[in-house]
């Protein structure tokens, strides 16, 4: 999963974690939450402004949902209805009542958990991991270890491989069809991706146990893909093979995809697999797909009110190259700026410059915050008003954005802003001769109130001072800029180019509607359902369910139009992964796995019944 959540999170990062939650971005609240329900808009994706502004939006007498916020006493216990948060009824089978009573002791056997933990772990052995600069499958061999990950799977999961009709995309993208009983009811998707990120080897000898060991130590589940993603494409083998063990025929139809590259470019993986299955099921042919994401649930605001905190869309994404062209000659004469400092100068104006945070009253962060002040326990007394006055008041609404910032810090901010970076940079070729190309690639994650063209406008706009300063021509996106005295310039002076690096753009998704007919609830339901039925949470007083947004990108980017409803969600605890993501000492609680894959299982029995 390529994740901002993706870094620390074992005890020592508890009290950060804390914090970082309640900055989670929703996008289930009043307005959303209401506006749907009630019919008021004619699609979900109205919801996103497409506005170049910054700062503060939307005022206070804009056409706003009415709130009994003042008939609310905050906080409200798990089970009380929210006018801001409202919360899906908790699912448990109830036509599958008699297999789930089934998958649950078959789940509990000290001989399924220990043959489930081998599975996973010979997984993790095999090191299919994805890179950068992989060639086309059928060109480039590094590929050809997906190969001996098909034949583990198979071979230890032969039941599921022959009986669900198994199809191959591009080689090694995997597509299952669970064929129901009745074709008038649209089929559900669930997704995983097969590839990892790969090992420093600088960095082997700091891990506790080999990083493709798969080791179980009677805690943990060691190893690069523990925890993204063979986890989730483990767990969901494990819950198929379950249902199709004791007999389950079900009444919807049932699919898996899984891609090889996501942790890469995802062009071979998901972008072949997504043309495959619209081709298959058309055009919003699913009722609803569910994804790796998410932030790991837990009592993230104290007391014993638990929290999960699945994904209902994704900040933009966009890599911009930019690259100053200069004449060459030797060092010994140089001009006063070399096309290498004129590049410096270009990346120190764009660190100078920000993109503001904004807080609007139809954002994910306004609504994420209102759930946050409705449930949390522990939630800042100063903040939960700032968040009741913010709904009338413009003052409080900048109020609360300035009071998020302060008391969050760069985990909120980030969330607010459309965030930069300069990652990578080139230029020259010898100590004693001039560049004549320096390039640096600047990433982008785009906010939801934003889009890809206003980023690019933006900072072909802040750029373009300086390119008249060093009397360069320039162009941004394939179109020609001019200088805004209108004066002309000698190309022979150089030039600075602005363009998509590596060809790709992503706006801001489209955000899953919640509304309470909606396909979400049934996958809220099973998640307040599953953990209020956890042994694990028995001193629990209830389940929150706050929908939030990941700065980073799946796989489903390639999947919008497959459903409306893409939920990206991982059933994890806090603490039961051993450090994080990508790094070293990748591993994952055993036992905690073994609760997403009861997770699975009732999804599936939730979605047969319930949709």
């Amino acid at each position: 999963m390529e994740s901002y959540q993706k870094g620390q999170e074992n005890a020592a990062c508890k009290g950060a974690f804390t914090g970082f939650l309640v900055l989670s971005l929703c996008v289930f609240g009043s307005t959303l939450y209401t506006l749907l329900a009630n019919d008021q808009i004619s699609s979900y994706t109205s919801l996103l402004p497409h506005s170049s502004a910054f700062g503060l939006q939307d005022s206070a007498s804009e056409s706003l949902p009415a709130l009994s916020l003042a008939v609310e006493a905050w906080p409200l216990s798990p089970d009380e209805p929210s006018s801001v948060c409202s919360q899906a009824k908790p699912l448990v089978p109830s036509k599958h009542h008699a297999l789930d009573v089934q998958l649950g002791e078959l789940l509990a056997s000290e001989t399924y958990r220990v043959h489930a933990f081998e599975a996973l772990g010979g997984a993790i052995q095999i090191p299919t991991e994805s890179y950068e600069d992989l060639g086309p499958v059928g060109e480039d061999d590094r590929w050809d270890v997906f190969g001996n990950l098909h034949d583990y799977l198979e071979a230890t999961f032969p039941r599921v491989f022959e009986t669900l009709e198994v199809s191959k995309v591009n080689t090694y993208g995997i597509v299952l069809h669970w064929q129901g009983s009745d074709d008038a009811v649209l089929p559900v998707l669930m997704t995983a991706h097969q590839d990892v990120v790969g090992v420093d080897p600088a960095t082997v000898d700091e891990w506790v146990r080999p990083p493709y060991s798969g080791h179980y130590d009677g805690t943990w589940i060691w190893g690069r893909g523990s925890c993204d993603d063979k986890s989730d494409l483990v767990a969901s083998l494990q819950a198929i093979n379950a249902l199709l063990e004791l007999g389950l025929n079900p009444r919807r139809t049932f699919v898996w995809a899984f891609g090889f590259d996501e942790e890469s470019s995802g062009t071979q993986g998901a972008g072949r697999l997504a043309p495959y299955l619209e081709a298959r099921y058309g055009k919003n042919g699913f009722t609803l797909l569910l994804d790796e994401g998410g932030s790991a649930y837990g009592t993230a605001y104290g007391g014993d009110v638990i929290f999960a905190f699945p994904g209902l869309s994704e900040k933009g994404y966009l890599d911009v190259q930019i690259e100053v062209t200069a004449p060459g000659g030797h060092s010994s004469v140089p001009p006063t700026h070399t096309a290498i400092g004129m590049l410096a100068a270009m990346l120190t104006e764009i660190e100078a410059h920000p993109h503001e945070p904004v807080l609007t009253r139809r954002s994910s962060a306004y609504n994420s915050t209102q759930c946050a002040a409705a449930y949390a326990p522990d939630f800042p007394a100063d903040l939960r008003r700032l968040v009741r006055e913010a709904v009338h008041s413009d003052a409080a609404l900048g109020a609360l954005r300035d009071a998020l910032i302060e008391r969050f810090g760069a985990e909120y901010d980030v969330l607010l802003r459309t965030t930069q970076a300069a990652d990578l940079i080139e230029g020259g070729v010898k100590v004693n001769a001039l560049p004549e190309r320096a390039v640096a690639v600047v990433n982008h994650r785009i906010a939801e109130h934003s889009s890809v063209a206003a980023v690019q406008d933006r900072l072909a706009a802040l750029l373009l001072p300086l390119a008249s300063r060093f009397n360069l021509t320039m162009d941004a996106f394939s179109h020609p800029v001019i200088p805004a005295n209108g004066e002309a310039v000698s190309p022979n002076n150089g030039h600075l180019s602005l363009s998509a690096a590596f060809g790709y753009a992503l706006d801001p998704s489209p955000i899953t509607p919640t509304g309470p007919d909606d396909a979400y609830q049934v996958l809220a339901g099973t998640i307040r359902g599953a953990i209020a039925e956890s042994p694990r949470w028995r001193n629990a007083s209830g389940v929150v369910v706050v929908p939030q947004i990941e700065p980073g990108n799946t796989d489903t980017s390639r999947y919008w139009n497959l459903t409306r409803s893409i939920v990206r969600y991982s059933h994890v605890r806090e603490g039961d992964r051993y450090n994080g993501f990508h790094t070293v000492n990748e591993a994952i609680r055993a036992e905690g796995w073994m609760e997403s894959v009861r997770f699975y299982t009732k999804f599936i029995l939730n979605c047969d019944e319930y949709l």
